[in-house]
């Protein structure tokens, strides 16, 4: 059974961290959300162990300042299983890693097949972790003690299975690999947010015309407000299909709106003014929204053929080529490169193709250097074949 402590003010914070600051080597850090339950994606648990010191699971939701355990644990390598989950919520708390070490990237560059924390923590250490509460309530106060056992659990291996994977990695010759990797991850900037966020909605395909599409956005707003507002996961108060149901059904009342069988979740009747105004809205507002909306996303690749015969070519030639790379590397072909990015230099490649060239359009495109290192060359290769193959040599045997 793990031993750990449970933080929960200023006085256990300060203790916590003295503790944390005269330990040894690297800090495990974890953080347990209420994903699928609340709006936020805030912490309701941030759990951190460190050699010397021992496990300590700290609540945000009764400490309100978190400096004193980032001047504790901020000048040495913090530890994670998928990082980049992680780290939004930490940087809401003040909490910021100089340098990080991902074992699950980690364990994707060694071409593991199981990459989740208790299949790692088994096949380094060959201890079986229960996770039985991955998917729990964090915000449910207070918290049971077997999810508190669960959630030390998460960080009380994990140095362990950096220090495995850091000697498998310089036994591969990946540690530079996962260096870089792990250096993207912690300077990756959050994503813009989305224009029309509203057209996410699962089942918009089914409506059509602008009009309907307004009150579409009208109902996504209110649900979003409310959401906001009562701090609950939008899909918890009233599902994407119920909110497109209410559209399709178009009704004439608010007590049609009530009658729609579809329309359903928790809010949908509790909360039927909110609903109705947001339909009555959308169908009076003047700002009707484009049935589609410009986007730079690239045709699905079996249309490629059709409408970009060279692109084609250049990506069937490309794709099997930096497969076989990944196999020699002994690593998911995802993680040596994306197909996203293969396809996009695929569509539309530099005027002159070479490995130079290619590089650069590959790191405009976000890939890493060793990425670069390792792909150019074989995209360059793939490429040149592919335009020989389409427009051979004059005399060439046909």
């Amino acid at each position: 059974m793990v031993e750990y402590v449970v933080i929960e003010d200023a006085a256990g914070l300060s203790a916590a961290c003295e503790k944390l600051a005269a330990g040894t080597g690297p800090v495990a850090v974890d953080v347990e959300r209420a994903s699928g339950f609340r709006y936020s994606q805030r912490a309701y648990l941030i759990q951190v162990f460190r050699r010397q010191a021992g496990v300590f699971l700290f609540d945000p939701s009764t400490i309100d300042d978190f400096g004193p355990l980032q001047a504790a644990i901020g000048d040495t390598e913090w530890v994670f299983h998928a990082a980049s989950q992680d780290l939004p919520s930490l940087r809401e708390r003040g909490l910021e890693p100089p340098l990080i070490f991902d074992t699950e990237l980690g364990s994707r560059l060694l071409g593991r097949e199981r990459v989740g924390l208790g299949a790692v923590v088994e096949h380094t250490l060959g201890i079986t972790l229960a996770k039985a509460h991955s998917a729990a309530d964090w915000s449910t106060r207070p918290l049971p003690a077997s999810w508190l056992e669960y959630a030390a659990l998460d960080v009380e291996h994990l140095i362990d299975v950096r220090d495995v994977l850091v000697a498998e990695l310089e036994e591969q010759h990946k540690t530079e690999f996962a260096r870089q990797e792990f250096q993207a991850v912690l300077e990756r900037l959050p994503k813009p947010p989305r224009d029309d966020p509203w057209r996410r909605l699962s089942g918009l395909h089914a409506v059509r015309g602008r009009k309907a599409l307004a009150v579409a956005r009208s109902l996504w707003q209110a649900r979003e407000d409310y959401a906001r507002e009562q701090d609950v996961a939008p899909g918890r108060l009233v599902p994407d299909r119920a909110l497109v149901a209410a559209v399709l059904a178009d009704p004439a009342s608010k007590q049609v709106l009530a009658g729609v069988k579809d329309f359903n979740g928790r809010a949908s009747r509790t909360q039927l003014d909110r609903w109705w105004n947001a339909i009555v809205a959308g169908r009076e507002t003047t700002d009707l929204p484009a049935d589609r909306v410009p986007s730079d996303t690239l045709p699905p690749p079996r249309a490629w053929v059709d409408r970009n015969p060279e692109a084609d070519a250049r990506l069937k030639a490309a794709r099997p080529a930096v497969e076989a790379r990944a196999e020699e590397l002994h690593m998911p072909t995802e993680n040596l490169l994306t197909p996203e990015i293969l396809r996009r230099v695929a569509w539309s490649p530099p005027a002159e193709v070479t490995v130079g060239t290619v590089g650069a359009a590959l790191a405009e495109l976000g890939a890493r250097q060793w990425q670069i290192e390792q792909t150019a060359q074989v995209i360059v290769d793939s490429f040149v074949a592919s335009r020989n193959a389409v427009d051979p040599a004059p005399g060439a045997d046909s």
